[in-house]
């Protein structure tokens, strides 16, 4: 019998909670440890669809990128959408997991993995972890092998994440070869990007301000959406999972959808 402690020691292994922010609510956040382990759900977040998936398709956990709860909660009820989510959850046997933060600074993590899917070589952290492995902190930085013009990383960005749009800040024409990558809402990466000498920085999402500053600063930004720019990273998660325990049925959520839509 596989129980939920053994998967949750296993993201552990593979997104350890030591390289999450301090801010993040990262590990196990509901559910017995000692409980049988069947099915297992990946999803970037627990919404209310995602949560209706999980408990329909009898599910015993779900590792979910976003934590759920995120902040200390004061009381649980359900006249308001968290805790409405969490007290079916928790009513139909559902734990949660979520290693967030650690499974965008690990060393196989969301970062790194979008840095190689552009294409991306000699790939770092933009930000190292102090007294850690090389390959563990926030970020990641690469180069291309010869320079591209802004357009055609913008295309192949697209390509990887399969979408169909994406924000640009920046010339199409514009010559990028040393880029920078912080999925979900990584502006803050922005100053960081620049004192590494990149002409890119790709994340999902950042503020109108942020943008102003990148073209005054000239580091071009490509903005696919938080959701996009992390999303494939739950799925793979749900491969990893998959092959660590083959006895087990695990998927990525297929309600989940990004609540913004190209018009």
């Amino acid at each position: 019998m596989t129980n939920i402690q053994a998967v949750a020691d296993f993201l552990e292994n593979f997104a350890p909670s030591r390289l999450a922010e301090d801010w993040d609510n990262v590990g196990l956040l509901m559910g017995d440890p000692l409980a049988e382990a069947v099915r297992v759900m990946t999803c970037l977040t627990i919404t209310p669809a995602s949560a209706a998936e999980a408990i329909e398709r009898r599910a015993n956990l779900i590792v979910a990128h976003h934590p759920l709860p995120f902040r200390p909660l004061k009381r649980l009820t359900t006249d308001n959408t968290v805790g409405g989510m969490l007290w079916n959850l928790a009513r139909a046997g559902v734990a949660i997991y979520s290693p967030h933060t650690a499974f965008d600074s690990a060393a196989a993590g969301i970062n790194q993995q979008l840095a190689a899917g552009l294409g991306l070589t000699n790939i770092r952290p933009l930000a190292p972890i102090a007294d850690a492995s090389p390959s563990l902190g926030s970020g990641r930085v690469g180069e291309f092998a010869t320079a591209r013009p802004l357009g055609e990383v913008a295309a192949a960005l697209k390509s990887f994440l399969k979408i169909g749009g994406l924000h640009q800040v920046g010339d199409d024409a514009a010559e990028i070869s040393r880029v920078a990558v912080g999925c979900g809402s990584a502006g803050q990466f922005l100053s960081s990007a620049r004192d590494a000498d990149c002409q890119l920085l790709v994340t999902g999402e950042t503020n109108f301000h942020t943008c102003l500053e990148a073209e005054a600063t000239g580091v071009a930004l490509l903005l696919p959406g938080h959701y996009a720019s992390e999303r494939f990273g739950v799925e793979r998660l749900a491969d990893e999972l998959s092959e660590a325990f083959p006895a087990l049925e695990v998927w990525a959520s297929q309600r989940e959808q990004d609540p913004l839509t190209w018009v």
